[in-house]
């Protein structure tokens, strides 16, 4: 199974909110440090805002947060709630199957204990775990130091 970028996009978005969760992150400076597109960032956010991840703030100096503690945030829920087709082959997908050995092989339930084992994997970790080497990740997002002002630096 590969993940959409929509889904991408998201995880990466949540790891940047967990590492510089003292204040609040534009979509802009996100945009910028991951050189991703500022209106498909917008959409990727608007989706974990309903899903309750993501609070944002309206205003001049508004932006997002983490709406929960990272601790809360299983990898498994954000990843089957963003993930609209998670069938590994055709006859998981719920709907009929043209294989003509649908029924019959036992690839099903070995794909189906497949997509289960991930889940259960993804299950374990919490957007916590996921953003543990913080000083390497905030270097890379462009945040100096624990010390200085946290905010994203605009790549070149």
């Amino acid at each position: 199974m590969k993940l959409t970028s929509h889904t991408d996009f998201a995880l990466r978005l949540l790891m940047s909110l967990a590492v510089v969760e003292e204040r609040l992150v534009t979509i802009e400076e996100l945009a910028t440090r991951h050189r991703l597109s500022r209106n498909h960032l917008m959409k990727v956010t608007q989706t974990l805002v309903g899903l309750g991840y993501v609070a944002g703030v309206r205003g001049r100096t508004g932006g997002l947060k983490l709406a929960k503690p990272a601790s809360a945030i299983r990898m498994g829920a954000v990843v089957r709630a963003l993930e609209d087709d998670t069938a590994l082959v055709e006859c998981l997908g719920g709907g009929p199957s043209a294989c003509v050995l649908n029924g019959a092989c036992l690839l099903t339930r070995a794909m189906s204990r497949a997509r289960e084992a991930f889940f259960a994997s993804l299950d374990e970790v919490t957007l916590a775990d996921l953003v543990a080497p913080r000083l390497a990740l905030r270097q890379r997002l462009g945040v100096v130091s624990e010390g200085d002002p946290p905010r994203l630096a605009a790549t070149a």
